[in-house]
């Protein structure tokens, strides 16, 4: 089958059949739970089993799913070893243990003082097992290390230091709250993972198996590959449109990559220039409204704010960051005398022929913005889209195709269910114990009182958790540990969790392991390292336009108008122009040493949150740029 590949390359025909057959029936099942919410209750016989199912049956169902899906496609062994009858055995084991979970009798208070029965705290203990040993196969090691240092500080975190120190619990109790209540395994991350985010991943898979992934890429070119440097701003516009529908960073950047990066090479970029552009602009994709990638949806429902209000914040700190980064594209272009390519198709023909595909885009915007349901935005977009390729003779699509979309997007869900799945743990934890109190402390207590060294250390914290964690779990443990923290120095609770949702980004592209500059690098046969050097570089927004978040107007909301945040939005702007001419040396022509170290103070100003500082910055950084200007001609 096109598509989605398995992990194994010789995985027998008869393993990709019952995959893909678990694999269409839980996309059925996604779309068939929004849509029979909407008949009354009586209209469908077996309405126990065919009904809409409450959340706590809809996640224990979900996530046994997954995993019997995730063991089938990601074996522990080659499919003709004998090790492969512990697959078996584990989706055995998953689905008794579901069985228990779904018959469990939350009414009686007998687990509550007794505890749990053994065959009920035995099912607890496999799904627990089971959903790290698939975090550790779907997602990675350290994703299933995390959730499993949690839980072992939940039964003896009162062996360590006072500082660390909290009540030891014993494993009935850790399994009974977390697996028997809804503050765990089956919590808000898995909930969200299997709504919001699972339909807007079939939308994903459905916009690339009816060519309108494509018809973005093709109109990415024909805009902008004629102008200086055309491939790599190509890059960075169509990674804008996919990005936050591929759903990761890493698979944007080595599809939309594929096609990208050998066009930058052809035309002069270095391989590790390349790779950095690819891998910065994909990244952008999670920030970029109106979808914004998994963790929004998790924002949204941490903050209790509508997503339509996320996406109107999220606007302008994303435009500008794809402004820095075309700045930064085009600085490069300029610097190596490149040209345009040739050739290329015309903007307005390419646009007639896909037109009809932005009519999905455009109904799920709108969808979004006034506030429905994100499931329900999901589905209608995975709908629109649909009827959108059968408008046109040259997109249309047959059962295949349709078939191929559903397998995706259950296949690409695993990894994303799995993760919050264990990200859910994390939270249950941290709940449990208490100790999101103390680390908060602990934050306010090293930072002094002070904001921006604050910031600094949740910037740390965000990069070491993002060195084995999907951005997605490493915004939620952030998110619980630090937003009070930031809160409590001033915050308000929205700017606090935008500012960590950014900040969970920049481990994709920041060393030492720099997963999308990484996979850019594969890609682009350039050196990993010196391809994380140059995505850090680009992407430098994502450290610089958090920090303007929390000492500017730059989120539009109720408290601060267009004007404030335009204005804001100047100022950010202006602070990005001063990075580049460090950063690359160059502007409209090269940079004396000079030059760069008032653009530098310029910075500071900028960045200083008061009128005359930033007025002082402002009219440094015209003037740096009139200079620089002028000796270029």
């Amino acid at each position: 089958m096109s598509g989605l590949s398995f992990p194994r390359q010789d995985t027998p025909k008869s393993v990709v059949v019952i995959a893909t057959t678990l694999a269409v029936c839980l996309s059925l099942f996604q779309l068939w739970q929004p849509l029979v919410g909407f008949l009354p209750v009586g209209t469908l016989p077996f309405e126990s089993v065919l009904g809409q199912q409450p959340a706590t049956y809809f996640r224990p169902i979900h996530l046994a799913w997954i995993l019997v899906l995730g063991f089938t496609v990601y074996p522990i062994a080659k499919d003709t070893s004998p090790a492969r009858l512990f697959d078996l055995l584990a989706m055995i084991f998953v689905l008794w243990s579901s069985g228990r979970v779904l018959s469990f009798d939350y009414q009686s208070i007998d687990h509550l003082l007794n505890g749990l029965q053994a065959a009920d705290f035995a099912a607890g203990l496999i799904l627990i097992i089971a959903s790290l040993e698939m975090a550790r196969r779907s997602v990675g090691p350290v994703m299933m290390w995390v959730g499993l240092v949690f839980l072992l500080y939940g039964a003896f975190g009162n062996l360590l230091p006072d500082v660390l120190a909290t009540k030891g619990f014993s494993f009935e109790r850790i399994v009974r709250f977390q697996v028997f209540t809804g503050a765990g395994l089956f919590g808000a991350p898995l909930g969200i993972a299997a709504g919001a985010v699972f339909s807007f991943v079939l939308f994903g898979a459905f916009l690339q198996v009816t060519g309108a992934g494509k018809f973005l890429i093709d109109l990415s070119f024909a805009a902008a590959g004629r102008y200086r440097g055309g491939p790599a701003k190509a890059s960075v516009i169509a990674s804008a449109a996919m990005g936050s529908i591929s759903g990761s960073a890493i698979a944007n950047t080595v599809t939309t990559g594929s096609l990208t990066i050998p066009m930058m090479k052809k035309l002069g970029y270095k391989p590790e220039e390349a790779a950095g552009i690819e891998a910065a602009a994909s990244t952008g994709g999670q920030i970029m409204p109106p979808i914004m990638g998994a963790g929004a949806f998790v924002m949204a429902e941490f903050t209790k704010t509508s997503y339509g209000d996320i996406v109107w914040m999220a606007l302008v700190p994303a435009l500008l960051y794809f402004l820095s980064v075309l700045l930064y594209v085009h600085v490069l272009a300029v610097k190596g005398g490149f040209k345009g390519m040739q050739g290329q198709a015309g903007a307005w023909r390419v646009l007639i022929d896909g037109l009809h595909f932005l009519l999905p885009l455009a109904l799920i915007t709108v969808l979004l913005l006034r506030n429905y349901s994100p499931v329900l935005v999901g589905l209608a977009g995975s709908a629109a889209v649909l009827l959108a390729s059968l408008l046109r003779t040259h997109t249309r699509i047959g059962l295949r195709q349709l078939v191929e979309g559903l397998r995706q997007g259950a296949m690409l869900a695993v990894s994303i269910s799995v993760a919050c799945a264990v990200a859910g743990l994390v939270v249950g934890t941290i709940g449990q114990t208490g100790i999101g109190l103390q680390f908060t402390e602990s934050v306010v207590a090293l930072s002094g009182g002070h904001l921006w060294l604050a910031l600094i250390l949740v910037a740390i914290a965000a990069l070491v958790l993002g060195m084995g964690l999907p951005a997605t779990a490493a915004y939620i443990v952030l998110a619980v540990m630090t937003g009070p923290a930031l809160q409590e120095l001033g915050l308000a609770l929205i700017t606090a969790h935008m500012i960590i949702f950014w900040l969970a980004q920049s481990s994709n592209v920041t060393p030492p392991i720099a997963l999308a500059a990484f996979a850019g690098a594969g890609v682009a046969g350039a050196a990993p390292m010196a391809s994380a050097v140059e995505a850090v570089k680009l992407a430098s927004g994502l450290f610089v336009i958090p920090l303007m978040m929390a000492f500017s107007p730059l989120l539009l909301g109720a408290e601060f108008g267009w004007s404030g945040v335009l204005m804001a939005a100047v100022v950010t702007g202006l602070l990005m122009l001063m990075l580049v001419m460090v950063l690359q040396q160059f502007l409209f022509a090269p940079v004396s040493f000079l030059n760069r170290a008032m653009a530098l103070l310029a910075a500071a100003c900028l960045v200083y949150p008061s009128i005359p500082s930033r007025l002082v910055g402002g009219v440094l950084a015209l003037a740096l740029m009139v200079v620089n200007r002028q000796k270029a001609v």
